[in-house]
């Protein structure tokens, strides 16, 4: 988990700022369980939902181990694909998702919607996405290479490729929490990929890292407000946003 550190130092303090001791978690795609043991070992209630079908999940006893940890971590591990049924009839503090919905085919509206109504009054959505603008692939776009996902590793990946299909970028998340009708708290590029930088990640967070869009990783951050409901638009009202951003007909 070493790896990990600047991520987990960034979500225990997200948490700790606002949640108590005893706070309920949902962390929905949690992996390995790595961010959600962090939080369960500062004495949050901490529920975790994976699919574990990950190509590196299903090499050798992966699986197995990811369970056993969770297990020992005293975390309430629920393996589905889906928000499990058993979800609907609990109220949460904090629903997390890091580093999912960039893998999202589709929009993530309804996924969204279902996570926020997990929520409790007053409670927060808190997400993570890979900074589609970062300085990395800034320069790496400005040398002719892609800010894709490395092409073998999409060549040869299983039938299904679960790598990124859109990354962000801080107006972006603006407009999410607009669209789902909650309220801003944090919206900024942290610090979660420092490890990869060696002995210049010291001089990259007093340089180029106190930019905040030329971070690695973007948080966003909203409450909840009572007497929440689910935005709707009419087929019309689709229909003008997509001819505005695509310039072609929508015909519903």
């Amino acid at each position: 988990m070493e790896h990990g550190r600047d991520a987990y130092d960034t979500v225990s303090g997200y948490c700790t700022s606002l949640l108590p001791t005893g706070a309920r978690i949902l962390d929905y795609g949690c992996g390995p369980c790595d961010k959600t043991a962090v939080l369960a070992a500062l004495g949050y209630d901490c529920w975790g939902v994976d699919d574990l079908s990950d190509d590196w999940h299903l090499l050798g006893n992966n699986k197995d181990r990811i369970r056993a940890f969770a297990k020992s971590s005293k975390i309430h591990f629920l393996e589905s694909g889906r928000l499990p049924p058993e979800l609907s009839a609990t109220s949460f503090d904090m629903v997390m998702a890091h580093d999912v919905i960039e893998h999202f085919t589709d929009s993530p509206r309804d996924f969204l919607c279902d996570l926020v109504s997990l929520l409790r009054p007053g409670g927060y959505l808190y997400l993570t996405v890979p900074n589609a603008v970062n300085l990395r692939k800034r320069l790496l776009v400005l040398f002719g290479e892609t800010n894709y996902p490395r092409f073998p590793a999409f060549y040869w990946s299983t039938p299904t490729w679960r790598g990124h299909k859109r990354e962000y970028v801080l107006d972006d998340l603006q407009k999410l929490y607009l669209f789902l009708g909650l309220e801003s708290v944090v919206l900024q590029g942290d610090h979660h990929r420092m490890a990869a930088l060696g002995s210049a990640k010291g001089l990259f967070r007093l340089t180029f890292g106190l930019f905040s869009g030329l971070r690695d990783t973007l948080t966003l951050i909203a409450r909840k407000p009572a007497n929440w409901t689910p935005s709707q638009l009419t087929d019309e009202e689709r229909a003008i946003i997509y001819q505005r951003e695509t310039g072609y007909r929508y015909k519903a």
